[in-house]
């Protein structure tokens, strides 16, 4: 058993990281008070964004690691500018939240399919070279840790967990983050104490959308490596993860990591003997049964922010 689970944990954790990092994303988005269902869209857009970028990269100067830094930076700027679209129609035209969302999707898709035909000849747009997997010197060693954790590991993988303990940190421990917060819990009184709410949505959303866009960026350069104008349904996951942990950082975590080992045992059940015995259409409906389960559960017990999709009207109070 232990050896599945050394063969199977990369591999999970490679699936968690992108739904991770979309997540928190969306955890900073909600905190400020407007919903995000525009997730996947956001996630598409900055899976192309790296794609082209790394495709015109390698082809120009070769499979250098430094393309593939600069496709992931890429996707982070073009999804925090493309999340404006939806502040502003969600916090300056105060429209409603789910459709504008709902709107991403769906331009998003076809938006960057349109462009890559354009651009490149074809629909679809393949890697010349992926991001390569490596094992940390010394720490690899450690038992039982160091073959979880360290060995065949991204270097996208440290990066998300070094920005998710700082963003933690910074929703919880500093003056923006508590502004952030009233935001989403009670506007008006943070208006009535000088919080520029207008802005600090706008900044909520235009964090949710880069940190959408790295995820896709990463679900493209992990274990896809081609971009189709789809990231398999990612950001409507990360949605989940945030509702079933309770929009806090550490519950995100859980369930992310969660969703990650149900997909990969899913994907990889044919080739274990413990599961050869299951149906595969059970343990590939399994992760999003139980997701669907967990919804239910924690619907009655949410701890979703308070003024979250609600239109701040600073004239009414």
């Amino acid at each position: 058993m232990w050896q599945i689970i050394e063969q199977i944990f990369p591999y999970a954790v490679a699936y968690t990281i992108p739904l991770l990092i979309t997540a928190l994303g969306a955890l900073y988005c909600e905190r400020s008070g407007i919903v995000n269902i525009g997730l996947d869209g956001l996630m598409i857009v900055g899976a192309f964004s790296s794609a082209l970028t790394i495709f015109s990269l390698q082809h120009a100067f070769g499979n250098n690691p430094w393309t593939i830094a600069i496709g992931l930076i890429m996707a982070t700027l073009i999804g925090a500018l493309f999340s404006l679209l939806h502040a502003f129609a969600s916090i300056s035209l105060q429209a409603n939240q789910v459709i504008s969302g709902t709107a991403i999707n769906m331009m998003a898709g076809s938006l960057t399919i349109f462009l890559a035909r354009n651009i490149t000849g074809s629909g679809n747009i393949r890697l010349p070279a992926s991001l390569s997997k490596q094992s940390i010197a010394f720490f690899k060693d450690i038992p039982f840790i160091g073959p979880l954790f360290f060995r065949n590991t991204y270097s996208t993988t440290w990066l998300v967990l070094v920005i998710l303990a700082t963003f933690t940190f910074i929703l919880y421990k500093t003056s923006f983050g508590l502004r952030l917060r009233a935001c989403g819990e009670h506007p008006h009184a943070a208006d009535a104490a000088g919080i520029n709410v207008t802005r600090m949505r706008y900044i909520g959303v235009m964090i949710s959308g880069a940190f959408a866009g790295l995820g896709g960026g990463i679900y493209l350069v992990t274990f896809s490596g081609e971009f189709n104008g789809s990231v398999a349904g990612f950001g409507f996951l990360a949605l989940a993860a945030l509702i079933f942990g309770q929009w806090k950082p550490l519950g995100i975590l859980a369930t992310t990591l969660f969703f990650g080992f149900a997909s990969t045992v899913s994907n990889v059940s044919q080739v274990i003997p413990q599961f050869s015995n299951i149906p595969l259409v059970f343990l590939k409906i399994f992760p999003y049964v139980v997701t669907l389960i967990a919804l239910v559960i924690f619907s009655k017990s949410s701890q979703a922010p308070k003024a979250s999709g609600e239109p701040f009207d600073p004239g009414k109070r």
